[in-house]
């Protein structure tokens, strides 16, 4: 058995305990085992034998995928560029090599006594580093946190319960009923647990000129979401509407970027928000219910007219769950939403959030599922 299968098993385990779903040691010995002697394995074939091995219950098949696919996507599958790494305690796979070397430098000389300054932490140093300051190696870094986001989104659980085959509350009314078909003797208590709560998602992404510093990473977090929570589309705007849904596929972040970068007519050149959130409304309205969060990732920055847009956003909020606007620019204190574009979105919003760095994508994270 190799160090990175027994790595990436020990992730795999921690993450699917974090998510609710029980997972024994021994079980995560015997699906590594198992992976090894499936070297030609097709991906649908080793989920299959690791539901088997770790004894995944079905009712949690659903959960259990979307924990899988949260870790398979920390790793770029990839060839070419930074390899993915592990470290021994397996608790930080998935990482480029990129990414982690400052980490592991840190982590080496606070091991060995160097220096009486306490150590810092590189994660939490990139958690708050704005979007117009990071560069491509910090993009690749970013990949395995911002699944680790989406995983989170993707698992919580609701307030309603649901039957279940293993823990959970004691359901007595059904116990009692079950009771019936055995005489009367109760020889099992059923149960109910939390449900994954599945919200539907709609992110609209302003591509203009305006945002290119930022663009790429906010469309990287949702990537990550759009791969782990499944009922997420996906449109980017500038002069256009583009709807990225169809296009996101498999791979690493960086590739699938360029990609969209390559498909998006006008990517960072105008905008025209009210326009293009207008031919949102009139093409795409029937993918927003009363289920759904939409979120518009912008500056507000409109080169349209005020009135167009804020008549868009009164159709858009009336058909939403919510409504959020995610703003680049309130990462600086001093900002005042008081351009057109933004004054005419800003009565029809539930929330203007910032969005500048990761630590702002993680505040988000529960104000899409409460």
């Amino acid at each position: 058995m190799s160090l990175a299968l027994a790595t990436g098993m020990a992730d795999l385990g921690r993450t699917l305990r974090e998510g609710g779903i029980p997972v024994a040691l021994g079980d995560e010995i015997d699906a590594a085992r198992v992976l090894a002697r499936l070297p030609g394995a097709d991906r649908e074939e080793a989920r299959s034998a690791l539901r088997i091995a770790l004894k995944i219950r079905r009712g949690d098949w659903a959960l259990f995928d979307a924990l899988l696919d949260a870790v398979l996507s920390r790793t770029d599958p990839n060839p070419v560029g930074p390899r993915p790494t592990a470290s021994v305690d397996g608790r930080r796979s998935g990482r480029t090599a990129t990414g982690a070397r400052a980490e592991v430098e840190v982590e080496a000389s606070e091991a060995a006594g160097e220096g009486s300054s306490p150590g810092y932490s590189p994660a939490a140093l990139l958690r708050s580093k704005p979007f117009e300051a990071c560069t491509a190696s910090d993009l690749a870094a970013m990949e395995s946190v911002l699944a680790r986001l989406a995983a989170r989104l993707a698992t919580r659980r609701s307030r309603r319960l649901v039957p279940s085959r293993g823990r959970g509350v004691a359901d007595l009314r059904r116990s009692l009923r079950r009771a019936l078909s055995t005489g009367g003797e109760m020889l099992a208590f059923a149960r109910r647990t939390r449900a994954v709560e599945e919200t539907r998602l709609v992110f609209l992404v302003d591509t203009s000129g305006s945002m290119e510093a930022n663009a790429r990473f906010l469309l990287a977090f949702v990537l990550a979401l759009g791969r782990t929570a499944r009922s997420t589309e996906v449109f980017a705007f500038n002069t256009e509407l583009v709807r990225l849904t169809g296009r996101l596929g498999a791979g690493g972040i960086a590739g699938t970027l360029e990609r969209l970068a390559a498909s998006v007519p006008d990517w960072s050149g105008g905008t025209r928000i009210g326009d293009c959130l207008a031919r949102f409304v009139a093409e795409h309205h029937h993918r927003v219910d009363a289920r759904t969060v939409v979120v518009v990732l912008s500056d507000g920055l409109d080169r349209g007219e005020p009135a167009d847009l804020a008549e868009a956003m009164r159709a858009i909020a009336g058909r939403a769950r919510r409504l959020l606007w995610l703003n680049p620019l309130l990462g600086d204190p001093r900002y005042e939403p008081t351009a057109r574009g933004m004054a005419a979105a800003l009565p029809f919003v539930d929330a203007l959030l910032p969005a500048h760095d990761l630590a702002s994508l993680e505040a988000l994270v529960p104000r899409l599922s409460a």
